[in-house]
């Protein structure tokens, strides 16, 4: 079995890295820039995160694609000058000083859109509005050989350390390699040690913990709600941005997270999921479509062959399954 030392550490110091700016963009974001509706700083967070992910990856895998959602060509023109010149200085205040034209010849890095044996999928701010919101956003990466996601990584900035003091230190990293188990240990201090994580061991769905969107646009909320009385669920939802949602699954903060598609024929893209299934699978969950079929990474920038995501702890998988199916839009 294949370890994926270098690839892992590879990895986890390019997500340190985009933390560090996606984090230091955020702390810039004004009320008066919420109030306008001004996206600007989570584009410039997106492009640098980008930049230096694929940055990272170029030096110890030049041969290695990425697919991910950016590409460059806006950040060219007149109107993208702005942006590009802001990026400029937010990779330079972490550390890499580079041209325009490097930090788009990095961005571009992760246009790939189709299928290759072997791959890196990225999404550099997965969750923008709670980005926006200064809640929970995560950068997410992970490594497909052959169709399987064999490294997983989640870097979750705003996520608390110790979930029983959500106002204490916050920022989680969590990965898993395929075999080897999930792990998570403060973003920030990279020399701390790692913990295992696990998904719980909760039995009956009836006393089970959803966990699911903020944003209502992303899953539907009132299938969800027809499905939790099916299932007997009566706890409070667990809303969160991002695929932070498959990190409180692993960590046993929830039960289960449906995605459940908000129209019909929605293809998932594959950087929303790659790195949050292993991370649950590799902490003894079960991920599979609304359908109950696994999810396939073969066929380029999105699950094709899959449609919406269930994610639970895997005791009462066959059953969310059939809830799901059971009250399925006509």
């Amino acid at each position: 079995m294949t370890s994926f030392t270098e690839e892992l550490q590879t990895g986890l110091e390019a997500v340190r890295q985009a933390a560090k700016v996606c984090r230091a963009v955020q702390a810039s974001i004004s009320t008066e820039s919420l109030e306008k509706k001004d996206n600007s700083p989570v584009t410039v967070a997106d492009f640098a995160s980008q930049a230096l992910i694929c940055r990272t990856l170029q030096q110890s895998f030049p041969d290695d694609p990425v697919i991910g959602e950016e590409g460059a060509e806006e950040l060219r023109t007149a109107e993208g000058a702005e942006f590009l010149n802001r990026i400029v200085q937010e990779c330079s205040a972490v550390g890499v000083d580079a041209s325009g034209e490097e930090i788009c010849g990095w961005i571009d890095r992760g246009g790939l859109q189709e299928h290759r044996p072997r791959f890196w999928t990225l999404d550099p701010i997965d969750g923008t509005k709670g980005f926006l919101r200064n809640e929970q956003y995560a950068i997410a990466l992970a490594l497909v050989i052959d169709g399987e996601v064999q490294v997983g990584i989640l870097g979750c900035p705003n996520m608390p350390v110790d979930a029983s003091a959500p106002h204490g230190p916050r920022g989680l990293l969590a990965w898993a390699v395929k075999g080897q188990g999930s792990f998570v240990q403060a973003l920030d201090v990279p020399e701390s040690a790692a913990a295992r994580i696990l998904v719980t061991t909760t039995a009956s769905s009836a006393d089970a913990r959803f966990c699911e969107s903020v944003e209502s646009g992303h899953s539907s909320h009132s299938w969800s709600g027809q499905i939790a009385s099916q299932l007997n669920i009566t706890r409070e939802p667990f809303r969160i941005d991002s695929q932070c949602k498959y990190l409180a699954v692993a960590m046993g903060d929830a039960d289960l997270y449906l995605r459940l598609p908000t129209r019909k024929g929605y293809q998932e893209k594959i950087w929303d999921h790659a790195g949050g299934i292993l991370v649950v699978q590799e902490a003894g969950g079960t991920v599979t479509d609304i359908h109950g079929k696994p999810p396939e990474f073969q066929h380029g920038a999105t699950l094709a062959k899959n449609e919406g995501m269930v994610v639970t702890n895997g005791k009462f998988h066959d059953d969310v399954v059939s809830a799901v199916q059971d009250n399925a839009p006509a």
